[in-house]
């Protein structure tokens, strides 16, 4: 009897709890539909900033960078996915003296009848906001009005690019957040005491990234100012790709060139075959190198090395002309002056001078040892002054940056 006793004591005990706990979420839940009712109700207009006292609303700014998943250097312009989280205060739904919630957190569906801040990238081309399952956004209300909103965006944004130093090149490219139709009188944007968060280990492909800064950009468009924000991301390019596939290629076919010097001068086949072969082969590569860069009207120093291995590798088919001109230059003037001979004696015609032969064909050889050592020691040469100046200079355009 006892243990039914207890038996029941224990059930009637969470009968009670179980309904008290139904009665506390039925009035939390009840609460909530007062919340809306009395906070978003008709006297709220999400039309108009909540200003206070006449000063502007301050709308603090932080930007955690997911990844920047492409940098184009055809279209100038890079794409980064990052939560843009946003932070203000509006009186108007300080709830602190009506209820007790730490926070509420509101559905998508009733975003849209707060207040928000008009802030637009300035240099986006395209964006948008995330939408699986539901719009990526979040919106939570503190008792003290303080407002939290956050969404997570992916865009593609210009980038002024400078490619005088092209593949050895950094960039800088910056995205900058304004106030589209609000003057620095109703809105202003600041930035959080932590600014800019990164994902970690966050890399690319083609560019080591560097630091990534912050700095105020406000703009005055006909005597109006307009509050700005902007963040700067240094990048380095990545030039082990050029190595390879463009570098060491063109440096070879320059070296292959130079085969043409050993060779005799009598293989006149294999010789202009060779250099035809090199000249080409130089044309195509330095055309696929500049196929996927803008048109752009300064020198890159991916042009002056390509344009410079043209050079060497056209001028060593040039100078294979001038051995085979003056291998044969004594025997054409020899033929000149046999001319009158053909007429009255063809077989003293006929008769050869092999010293004028042999004089002609040293001197053609001269020309290819000299060639051997003139050559190799010019392109070293260049490869020093190339590597020196692009790896140390910084163009005057990046000084200002």
């Amino acid at each position: 009897m006892k243990q039914m006793a207890a038996i029941m004591q224990m059930t009637c005990f969470i009968l009670v709890l179980f309904c008290i706990l139904l009665e506390s979420k039925a009035s939390n839940f009840s609460k909530r539909h007062e919340f809306f009712d009395v906070i978003l109700n008709e006297d709220y207009d999400p039309r108009i900033p909540p200003m206070h006292d006449g000063n502007p609303v301050l709308n603090t700014i932080q930007l955690y960078i997911l990844g920047i998943d492409s940098i184009s250097d055809s279209t100038m312009d890079f794409k980064m996915s990052f939560f843009l989280r946003q932070r203000w205060y509006d009186d108007r739904l300080a709830y602190a003296e009506r209820f007790n919630f730490s926070k509420v957190e509101l559905d998508n569906r009733v975003m849209s009848k707060v207040w928000i801040p008009d802030l637009y990238i300035k240099n986006e081309k395209k964006s948008e906001v995330h939408a699986v399952t539901v719009p990526n956004k979040l919106m939570h209300l503190y008792p003290d009005g303080l407002v939290v909103y956050s969404m997570r965006v992916t865009g593609t944004f210009s980038c002024q690019m400078y490619l005088q130093k092209y593949p050895l090149d950094q960039q800088t490219c910056s995205m900058q957040m304004e106030s589209f139709g609000y003057s620095t009188d109703t809105l202003t944007f600041e930035w959080n005491d932590v600014p800019l968060l990164t994902k970690p280990n966050l890399t690319l492909p083609q560019f080591s990234i560097g630091h990534v800064t912050n700095h105020t950009c406000d703009i005055t468009y006909s005597n109006v100012t307009f509050t700005c924000l902007g963040i700067d991301i240094e990048m380095s390019r990545s030039y082990g790709y050029y190595i390879i596939q463009v570098y060491v290629p063109s440096f070879l076919i320059v070296c292959l060139s130079w085969v043409s010097f050993w060779l005799n001068i009598d293989a006149v086949p294999a010789r202009i075959s060779l250099g035809l072969l090199t000249v080409l082969t130089m044309t195509t590569q330095s055309s696929g190198a500049r196929a996927t860069l803008p048109r752009v009207s300064y020198i890159k120093a991916i042009d002056v090395w390509m344009a410079t291995c043209l050079l060497f590798v056209f001028t060593a088919l040039i100078e294979f002309s001038i051995v085979n001109v003056k291998a044969r230059v004594q025997q054409r003037r020899l033929s000149l002056n046999k001319l009158p001979l053909l007429i009255h004696n063809k077989e003293e015609a006929n008769v050869e001078n092999p010293e004028i032969t042999k004089k002609s064909r040293d001197n053609a050889r001269r020309v290819d040892k000299i060639s051997r050592i003139l050559f190799p020691t010019a392109f070293f040469g260049f490869n020093i002054i190339y590597w020196t100046v692009y790896v140390l200079w910084i163009p005057e355009n990046q000084l200002h940056n």
